[in-house]
């Protein structure tokens, strides 16, 4: 059985609470205790780790990337983030193009980041399905915590410029909502005749069915999506396209995140009204397009002003994903209060992307991911000195 302490820290649960001089025992992989530092009783086996003076967060997440398909250093070419030869390839796996040996993954580790989302790019209109993975670079299926965990869409101008090029549709936005909707339309219609089938095979049970149900690979994937099983995860970053995100989700009843939500700030109170979740980034990056001129580190504040849910992204490699405390910081410092600054990179994350049962606070029970600072975590001075992953040190300062 392994078992570690962390003793003599000051833990910030990532829920608002701050415990001096506490003692984290890990066990099997799992937080199991949190206590004073003058209750724990380390058996002779345990290794116990003396982080007085240190900071103890949850392992941060980072909702949005593109880590592992977009490997540092490589030329465009040899990417596999977009398949730009079909607007709809709801098909696609992002999880069959993860590189583990991407130097991001070790970024990560030595930012505190144990867990994200990577996701296929933004060029096509549907682009197909992500997967949720911890940061440790091991066999693809040994990092999953999640695949398929949402299934990425884009509005906007990525698809417009990609496919204008190509002298195919869509070349407006009107075209890309139109190819959106007729792709949900026709995977309801292909649900509805795969159900027919069913239910007629059904009653024929014991007697030849001639008319056998073809399956179509496609519209298979677009099934968990209609029945909300699999998040539509919407880039959108100009208000136009945010709400252009709500009005398909609500008219197909289906399970949105509104991903960059750049110029969400601008209708802040509907978006509250219409619940949805945001993940906001990547702010640091320059203007490099016309959708993202009104984007500001306001963003969040107002959003949480507003009762908007949201975390903060990297969207690496668009902004390095190390500096995720940085981007929290930023978010901070124009006025967004520093517990919600640090969930919106640890709980906050978690709850984007339905996982909080298992990572984004300390509590007993969940997964063993710590990250440990030589100081407070919000401050960009601070350093991650210690990394852990389900209960194992991943990366170590030295």
């Amino acid at each position: 059985m392994s078992e570690k302490y962390l003793v003599g820290g000051t833990v910030l649960t990532g829920k608002g609470k701050r415990l001096e001089n506490a003692a984290l025992a890990l066990k099997d992989g799992k937080i199991f205790s949190i206590s004073s530092e003058n209750e724990i009783r380390p058996s002779k086996k345990a290794e116990v780790f003396d982080l007085t003076g240190k900071i103890i967060t949850p392992g941060l997440i980072d909702a949005h990337v593109h880590v592992g398909t977009y490997p540092e250093g490589f030329p465009n070419d040899s990417c596999d983030t977009n398949e730009m030869v079909d607007p709809l390839t709801p098909h696609l796996r992002v999880l069959d193009a993860i590189y583990p040996d991407d130097e991001a993954f070790q970024s990560a580790l030595a930012g505190g980041v144990t867990c994200v989302q990577t996701l296929p790019g933004s060029a096509n209109v549907i682009g197909g399905q992500g997967a949720i993975i911890k940061t440790k670079p091991d066999i693809v299926e040994r990092m999953v915590m999640s695949a398929p965990s949402a299934m990425k869409a884009a509005l906007g101008e990525n698809p417009v410029r990609v496919y204008t090029a190509l002298k195919k549709s869509p070349n407006t936005r009107m075209g890309i909502a139109a190819l959106m909707r007729e792709a949900l339309v026709k995977a309801q219609n292909y649900r509805a005749r795969k159900e027919a089938a069913l239910s007629k095979k059904a009653s024929k049970a014991g007697k030849a069915d001639k008319n056998v149900f073809e399956r179509d690979f496609v519209m298979e994937s677009l099934l968990p999506v209609l029945s909300r099983e699999l998040a539509l995860c919407v880039h959108c970053h100009r208000l136009d396209d945010i709400q252009t995100a709500v009005r398909i989700a609500e008219e197909f009843n289906l399970n949105l995140t509104l991903e960059h939500c750049t110029e969400g700030h601008k209708i802040a109170s509907w978006l509250a009204g219409k619940k949805v979740r945001a993940a906001i980034g990547p702010t640091m990056a320059t203007k490099s397009k016309i959708e993202v001129r009104n984007k500001t580190w306001d963003t969040p504040r107002i959003l949480w002003e507003n009762g908007v849910r949201f975390c903060i992204i990297s969207d690496h490699p668009v902004v390095p994903i190390e500096h995720l405390n940085v981007y929290a910081s930023l978010a901070m410092r124009a006025g967004l209060p520093a517990d919600e600054a640090l969930k919106a990179i640890t709980i906050s994350a978690a709850e984007h992307l339905g996982i909080e049962d298992r990572v984004g606070s300390i509590e007993k029970g969940k997964d063993a991911d710590i990250a440990v600072w030589d100081g407070e975590p919000l401050d960009s001075r601070s350093r991650v000195v210690k990394t852990f992953i389900d209960g194992e040190l991943v990366y170590d300062r030295v």
